[in-house]
């Protein structure tokens, strides 16, 4: 299809065209091959290994389960590819990618299970339980590996889509504010089509580059690749219908953001109804079996934790004893959950009498929150363990009890609760957490604001997968010390 055109009519004797072309960007196809190749070399590594591990030498038995080590490669990445795990929309960011991995390795051990069942083939039980898992998890890290290396080129401005949003003025600019804060999902908006925009006007640093009817267009002059539909009345099914038809020309991706903030996928599903499809939004699930679960879990971690860094917290203890003056804990009141009060553990960063000098200081930060870059108060070894978040330790304790969670929204003073107004107090409906979206998103560097709206996510769309994706990425955020002070 390339060099072919298009004509399109924008107005009173003016023709544009515009071409067609696929563009899947050069940066996702190397970013594909990558892929296809990291999985056959994890497949190749796992079956070997799996074949070195159940069989150990090569005997005239073990000859067909040689040959399947061999092929077992070429079948892995047949099936990931089945699975659709090499489409560019699952590519780089999000949990979508990973699940699909696992779903490929469950459906290729249950088929193998099928097919001996049904040919009464005797199959090595112990080669199969080696090789598909191990397949399974080194495909899994060659992938993560992948992203990060993404993420870093994306840090860098490389390997980004070019996004034409389409929306109101406003509705533009906080995606833009989005895109820029959270570089890692790879959109770049090049230029926006307002309702009535004109050519010459910007939104931010985006420039309009005309209204709703000149978006193939746009798409053309800036050789963008996605456009991003936002809440807009204007835009209604009819119309975005045909804008959907008139991209499938040019191959270009259109996503579309519901009027919904901070709604998770599991949250939401489309059902049709009446031929048309009705989003359902499902209640946030804030009790029944998964809070149990949640609760068991943290407990027991904890639990194990204290146990395991016992010498690191007799040590961090006598640290602050030994370098001032003054107890070892810092004991505070918190609110907890339903606003329950409670007395929150931590190791002392401060001198004594700081809570005295707090009147005379003045807040780095507008809003709700107290918070000093460079505190005067704060001791050296103090400075340290902010920044490593050691000093936050003693906090399992409050986890064992049952005061607070592994992952929570940030636990609020009693005279911030005060201050609070009917949509933030949701962040009582949940125990508050030693980590959080707001400790791997920037933590103290956050505006109010922003800790205010990671929080409610949270609490929106809390689940244990979710809590295991932060405690994993806490690691990274306390290695890197970003806004600890």
């Amino acid at each position: 299809m390339r060099g072919e055109g298009f004509m399109a009519v924008v107005g009173p004797g003016h023709v544009a065209s515009w071409r067609v072309s696929p563009r899947t960007p050069t940066w996702v196809r190397s970013y594909r091959f990558r892929a296809v190749l990291g999985d056959l070399c994890g497949a190749w590594v796992g079956s070997g290994l799996a074949f070195y591990l159940r069989f150990g030498e090569l005997t005239p038995y073990v000859l067909p389960y040689l040959l399947v080590s061999l092929a077992l490669p070429v079948v892995w990445a047949f099936a990931v590819a089945l699975n659709r795990a090499y489409e560019p929309r699952m590519l780089g960011v999000g949990s979508e990618e990973f699940r699909r991995v696992v779903q490929s390795g469950v459906a290729l051990t249950a088929g193998t299970a099928i097919c001996s069942y049904l040919t009464k083939t005797d199959v090595a039980r112990g080669y199969v339980v080696l090789a598909l898992p191990l397949v399974t998890l080194l495909t899994l890290l060659l992938r993560y590996a992948l992203r990060r290396s993404l993420h870093r080129r994306r840090a860098a401005g490389e390997c980004m889509r070019k996004v034409v949003a389409v929306g109101h003025a406003a509705s533009v600019e906080e995606l833009v504010r989005l895109f820029q804060k959270e570089r890692y999902h790879g959109m770049d908006v090049v230029a926006a089509c307002l309702p009535g925009g004109a050519p010459g006007d910007f939104v931010g640093e985006v420039p309009v580059a005309g209204d709703l009817s000149d978006v193939p267009i746009v798409v053309d002059q800036f050789r963008a690749d996605t456009v991003a539909v936002l809440a807009c009345p204007e835009m209604d099914g009819q119309a975005l219908r045909r804008l959907a038809w008139r991209l499938e020309r040019t191959h270009t991706e259109l996503v579309v953001a519901p009027a919904l903030m901070d709604v998770a996928g599991p949250r939401t599903m489309i059902r049709p109804a009446a031929g048309l499809p009705l989003l359902h939004v499902e209640h946030p699930e804030l009790g029944g079996a998964r809070k149990l679960v949640k609760n068991v879990f943290d407990r027991l971690v904890a639990a194990a934790l204290l146990v395991l860094l016992a010498p690191l917290l007799v040590g961090l203890a006598v640290a602050v004893r030994v370098t001032s003056p003054g107890p070892a804990l810092f004991r505070q009141t918190r609110v907890g959950r339903d606003g329950k009060l409670f007395t929150i553990l931590k190791f002392r960063t401060m001198r004594r009498g700081s809570e005295q000098q707090k009147i005379t200081l003045v807040s780095d930060r507008d809003g709700v929150l107290f918070k000093i870059r460079n505190d005067p108060r704060v001791t050296p070894l103090g400075t340290w363990m902010r920044r490593t978040s050691l000093d936050e330790l003693p906090q399992l304790i409050n986890v064992v009890r049952g005061h607070m969670s592994l992952v929570g929204p940030r636990p609020p003073l009693p005279e911030e609760v005060a201050r609070y107004g009917d949509d933030v107090r949701r962040r009582l409906l949940v125990r508050p957490g030693m980590t959080g979206l707001w400790q791997v998103s920037g933590r103290s560097d956050l505006s109010w604001e922003e800790s205010v709206r990671l929080d409610l996510r949270y609490v929106e769309n809390w689940s244990l997968t979710l809590d295991l994706q932060i405690l994993w990425k806490t690691w990274s955020a306390v290695a890197r010390g970003q806004g600890a002070y």
